[in-house]
């Protein structure tokens, strides 16, 4: 009898222990904001996707190490990540946000490319609240692909870009208030890449602006790795500026192309795109003195720190583009800190209409060179520097902010 009791007593005792022991309920367990990223990872330009794939996992890091995201109730959420390479294929990139959009991932960050993130917005609802419209109802905040007025596709589509167009504007002007004795442009594009083909306009109409003469394009592909026929004219030509409208792999083969034959015009100008690291790693001493105006340069203390912090612990570079991702990440912060999304399984897409439209609102934050301010059409007003290849690295040549 007494062993009765005994056992009776026990059992009890086990029993009394059980809540103590038991897993937390779901309801109580730390909640996520889950943010997907993409970005070109493989081909030519996997640079990109690269660099921007590293300023993303450090700002998140940061972000968590901080405490993470409080949402409307006052709970702490940590942010969850995942990153999809759409190979700077427009196929591709819409099969990677169709599978994002039909899980439970609050908003995406990217595309690299603008010949992707076109068709991309393409297949978002295009005005919100249209019964009529069927596209997805998820928001995207693009970091790279710049290719001016893409975001007018879409109220669900984002763009912390610069405006090129503004740019070189400025410094084909700029370019000939200090050289007035230069009188001629020669362009070159890879004409298969929309933000090359798309900048050869922007280029050709600033410098005709400026009062220069343009005397023609030579046109090339992405991936070809001759252009001794392009050059050969541009030599004939003997233009006083150069202007090539190409990403890194195929402007350092047309540097490559004009020291061989002996083509040394008074200035160059680049792409956006090409004032990279990329460039200096794989023809610094060719592209010395190239000129491009950039959205990105550490010359402020903020801009050092994670230009720095990005390189010696995530193995990547911080560039015009890549910048744009740790602004994003912050910029979404905020939105979704003010914004009311609760981040549980039954208010998905509430919490993406929640940050749609906190995206909206946002008019003015805080970049990495000062102030972005957002026009009405969800693109970005960034400020920018002039710069210039030097001794295998980039040089600030024109502050004008």
């Amino acid at each position: 009898m007494r062993r009765m009791v005994t056992a009776a007593l026990a059992l009890l005792f086990v029993v009394g222990l059980l809540p103590a022991l038991a897993p937390a309920p779901a309801a109580a367990q730390e909640r996520v904001v889950k943010i997907a990223g993409t970005g070109a990872m493989s081909g030519v330009i996997r640079g990109f996707g690269v660099n921007s794939k590293a300023v993303f996992d450090m700002v998140v890091d940061e972000v968590n190490a901080a405490g993470g995201i409080k949402l409307a109730d006052g709970t702490r959420a940590k942010i969850a990540t995942t990153w999809l390479d759409e190979r700077c294929n427009a196929e591709e990139g819409i099969s990677v946000v169709r599978k994002l959009a039909s899980e439970d991932w609050l908003v995406l960050i990217g595309p690299t490319c603008s010949n992707v993130a076109e068709p991309l917005f393409g297949i978002l609802q295009r005005k919100v609240g249209d019964a009529g419209d069927s596209g997805l109802q998820f928001p995207i905040f693009t970091d790279t692909a710049i290719k001016p007025g893409l975001a007018k596709i879409s109220e669900w589509a984002f763009r912390n870009v610069p405006h090129e167009p503004t740019m070189y504007t400025h410094l084909f002007k700029w370019l000939k208030e200090k050289h007035p004795d230069l009188k001629t442009v020669y362009g070159g594009v890879e004409k298969d890449f929309a933000h090359s083909n798309s900048n050869r306009g922007t280029m050709d109409a600033a410098a005709k602006a400026a009062g220069f003469e343009v005397m023609g394009w030579e046109e090339w592909l992405l991936a070809d790795t001759e252009f001794s026929t392009q050059i050969g004219k541009m030599r004939r030509a003997k233009p006083d500026i150069v202007a090539i409208s190409a990403h890194p792999f195929t402007t350092c083969g047309v540097l490559r192309e004009m020291k061989r034959q002996g083509v040394k015009p008074k200035l160059m100008v680049g792409l956006t795109s090409t004032a990279t690291l990329e460039t200096m790693a794989g023809c610094g001493p060719e592209a010395e003195g190239l000129i491009i105006p950039s959205g990105f340069a550490p010359v402020t203390p903020e801009a050092k720190r994670v230009a720095d912090i990005v390189a010696k612990k995530y193995k990547g570079n911080v560039d015009l583009h890549s910048a744009a991702v740790f602004e994003n990440v912050l910029v979404l912060k905020r939105v979704i800190e003010t914004s009311g999304v609760e981040a549980k399984p039954g208010t998905l897409q509430k919490d993406r209409q929640r940050v749609r439209e906190g995206l909206a609102k946002v008019k003015e934050f805080d970049g990495l060179l000062g102030k972005v301010k957002r026009t009405e059409d969800r693109e970005s007003v960034k400020p920018y520097v002039f710069a210039v290849a030097k001794n295998s690295d980039w040089a600030v040549l024109f502050d004008p902010r």
